[in-house]
């Protein structure tokens, strides 16, 4: 286990840094289970009215730690052991981190698009974003890697469709933020597979993307108030 930790040292952090977060939540929630909805607009919650209108955009960092219960943790935390370890095996530290962070906030940015009144947590659209990262790289390699990518590409779209069923059949899954943070995924997956150089352009083409849909958004929040 301690070697794995070693191996997997990114991934781990990440889990570890949402465990801890959620046991505060949980703690000025007063129950472990479920969250308090307040608790976690206080705690950095996604919540248009004060990202959009207030210019909170900080929250669509911090709302990528922090769950709605104890189920929601889990699902991720495992979803993150699973592809993370993948993700780390193929990708530097740099780029593991520039995906991660900009799935999760550019699906955030998506969410606030789609849902611009409701609270938005957790580290879904990041998590995509680390899925997308592999497909992107055997899509990048399909030619020297036929076999592995073929394999990974078939469970990809099975895995793809499952959640997009689940989505569409449970409201509170954001689906909007799984699809963001999954293109930004694919997209940083097969750039950074093709020359890892290019990160900086990746962040950066990433950045301007985000300031971009914040504009827009800040401009379609101010014409529905008129």
């Amino acid at each position: 286990m301690i070697e794995d930790i070693k191996r997997y040292k990114l991934t781990y952090t990440i889990i570890i840094l949402n465990s801890i977060v959620y046991l505060f939540s949980s703690f000025f929630s007063h129950d472990f289970i479920d969250m308090d909805m307040e608790t976690l607009v206080n705690m950095g919650a996604m919540f248009g009215p004060y990202v959009i209108q207030e210019s909170q955009w900080w929250r669509l960092g911090s709302a990528m730690f922090l769950h709605g219960g104890i189920t929601h943790l889990l699902m991720n935390m495992f979803s993150l052991y699973i592809i993370g370890r993948g993700a780390e095996m193929y990708f530097s530290k740099n780029a593991y981190i520039s995906i991660y962070f900009f799935a999760g906030l550019i699906g955030g940015l998506v969410s606030l698009f789609v849902h611009p009144n409701s609270v938005g947590v957790g580290a879904s659209g990041a998590i995509f974003g680390m899925f997308g990262a592999l497909a992107g790289f055997f899509l990048a390699h399909r030619d020297t890697m036929a076999t592995q990518a073929k394999a990974f590409m078939k469970d990809f779209g099975m895995i793809i469709g499952i959640n997009l069923v689940i989505g569409l059949s449970i409201p509170s899954v954001d689906v909007s933020a799984h699809l963001g943070g999954l293109v930004v995924g694919v997209l940083g997956g097969f750039v950074l597979s093709k020359n890892l150089k290019w990160i900086y352009i990746y962040a950066v083409a990433m950045m301007l993307l985000a300031l971009m849909m914040g504009e827009y958004l800040s401009s379609e929040y101010i014409s529905a108030l008129v």
